[in-house]
């Protein structure tokens, strides 16, 4: 059975490859590659063969039609409809088995360090796999609703992205700007890929502005990776970035003791779900709590702290009060016609 598994897993990895514009026209060996590490870790080929790929691949055409195809030309295989692929099918008892059999195993691993951050996803993949053993069964979706992210433009970036920050590469790309809707081209060593509130940001250094800029993947346009190696070495370490930052905005300054006092109500939220990892509380009162936290200023910050509204008043440091203030006042202003 596990071997009947792996092989529509290995459907779904190869279909993968064969439709990534990044990597086109993928070769035997490159799409053996990518089965193995995914599903075992390694390319060394112990557990993949090269038969095996083709006796996928023609499996995938007999049994989903797959219009699989092989260029002479570039020495690769690929899809002779673009848009063809595997997710537009609709999964059958065994493609539910596979999924299951991978979550399950995946599931062992998840408080091992290197898949300690993906916990979370990896629990969600679990649940919904196991909620019900009859996938046809249409009730799961009035009685059991999960979290669905909306969606946004530049996850197909990730890929060529990872790429060039594992081989130190440069990249170039037109980036959008909220406020003038103009883009401009960079120049950028890529740093680090990550994800905050379902949303992609690359932090990467900025050849040109000589610093370590975020950019966010929905504006990323017209990407070009290159060969070109960045010799000179760049300062970057995640944890210590971030080890401040609420979000994805950090800073080169230092971070400040915010003191606040929330409704017992919303203490009890804010507690369960704290702002920051530094967060802790000072005094619980009767009626309201005082909590601290040691944090950047910043715009995820100020949006944070104003979601609780009134049920919520800061009390240091001034220049966060200030701009608390100037929130509040532009909100009761645009709301003077309602008064």
């Amino acid at each position: 059975m596990p071997h009947i598994k792996n092989a529509l897993l290995r459907f779904r990895i190869i279909d993968r490859a064969l439709r990534n514009q990044y990597k086109p026209y993928p070769s035997k060996a490159m799409l053996r590659e990518a089965c193995e590490e995914a599903l075992f870790g390694g390319v060394d080929g112990e557990n993949i063969c090269d038969s095996t790929i083709e006796k996928d691949m023609f499996a995938m055409k007999m049994e989903h039609d797959a219009p699989i195809k092989y260029s002479k030309k570039y020495g690769g295989y690929y899809y002779s409809d673009e848009g063809f692929s595997l997710d537009e099918i609709p999964l059958n008892e065994s493609d539910i088995e596979a999924i299951r059999f991978a979550a399950n195993t995946l599931s062992q691993f998840k408080d091992v360090g290197m898949f300690r951050q993906f916990g979370f996803a990896i629990d969600k993949i679990v649940d919904r796999v196991n909620i019900s053993n009859d996938i046809n069964d249409k009730s799961i979706e009035r009685f059991v609703e999960f979290e669905t992210p909306v969606s946004s433009r530049g996850s197909e970036f990730l890929n060529p992205i990872l790429t060039s920050i594992k081989d130190g590469t440069i990249l170039y790309f037109d980036y959008e700007s909220f406020q003038t809707q103009k883009r401009k081209a960079r120049k950028v060593l890529p740093l680090l890929l990550k994800e905050y509130r379902n949303r992609w940001y690359l932090l990467c250094y900025d050849l040109v502005k000589e610093d370590i800029i975020t950019y966010g993947l929905d504006r990323i346009y017209d990407l070009q990776k290159s060969e070109e190696v960045f010799r000179s070495p760049v300062s970057f370490n995640p944890d210590q970035f971030f080890e401040h930052a609420i979000g994805i905005t950090a800073s080169n300054g230092k971070p400040e003791t915010v003191v606040f006092k929330a409704d017992n109500v919303a203490a009890k939220y804010i507690e369960s779900q704290p702002f920051h990892a530094s967060q802790k509380m000072v005094k619980e009162g009767k009626n309201k709590s005082t909590f601290e936290m040691n944090v950047f200023i910043s715009e995820e910050l100020i949006r944070a702290l104003l979601s609780y509204g009134g049920e919520l008043i800061v009390l240091e440091p001034p220049l966060l009060v200030d701009h608390m203030v100037q929130r509040v006042k532009a909100m009761v202003e645009n709301y003077q016609y309602k008064v």
